[in-house]
């Protein structure tokens, strides 16, 4: 079942989110829908705060980036059927100098920014079965999961922007909030006024 995406300006994007045990509910099936609502808005990650639910659950799948011919064939083969869910996530080393990469959000529907990001990290997680693992990522797919790691901690891309370049969409970010965008997959925007 696809889900609406949660637009910019909803409380529960700024929200930490608490962590989760096996006996949450459904969690099997949310973790099918999350993926389901991915693939129906073309995007490679998504967090439970963007479908509403600030828990610590989040899923990519960069799949897509390997049919991009910038990477080099190392790195479309890392990337291709490279699919994941991590559940209560703790990122607990970043190393290596920052990049930039051209970053946009499903919450955030037709802003792209360049955002700044160590390329390698090292982070714990349960799996779908809640089989813990400890593992270091590099390159695109640490990018991938640094964006939707900081939306458990309640942290958007927009937030790690500048002050000047925060000013320059800040007026796009408040039609985004009210629903003045046209996009081609359901949203729930918070501020749009609901008619009578």
């Amino acid at each position: 079942m696809i889900l609406p995406i949660v637009a910019y300006g909803d409380v529960v994007l700024k929200k930490k989110a608490i962590p989760i045990t096996e006996n949450y509910p459904d969690i099997q099936s949310l973790i099918i829908n999350m993926f389901e609502t991915m693939y129906g808005a073309f995007g490679v990650g998504l967090a439970a705060p963007q479908v509403g639910l600030s828990i610590r659950l989040f899923v990519l799948d960069t799949t897509p980036f390997a049919e991009d011919e910038d990477y080099s064939k190392e790195e479309q083969l890392e990337l291709k059927d490279f699919k994941r869910v991590f559940i209560n996530a703790e990122i607990i080393d970043e190393a290596g100098d920052e990049w930039a990469f051209n970053e946009g959000c499903l919450s955030i529907p037709d802003v792209r920014e360049d955002v700044f990001r160590k390329p390698t990290i090292t982070i714990k997680y349960q799996d779908e079965n809640f089989n813990s693992h400890t593992e270091t990522f590099s390159g695109l797919i640490a990018r991938v999961i640094q964006h939707e790691y900081d939306h458990i901690e309640g942290i958007l891309f927009t937030d790690k922007l500048s002050s000047f370049k925060k000013r320059i969409i800040k007026g796009r970010l408040a039609n985004i909030a009210k629903g003045n965008i046209s996009v081609d997959y359901r949203m729930r925007f918070p501020l749009l006024k609901k008619k009578r």
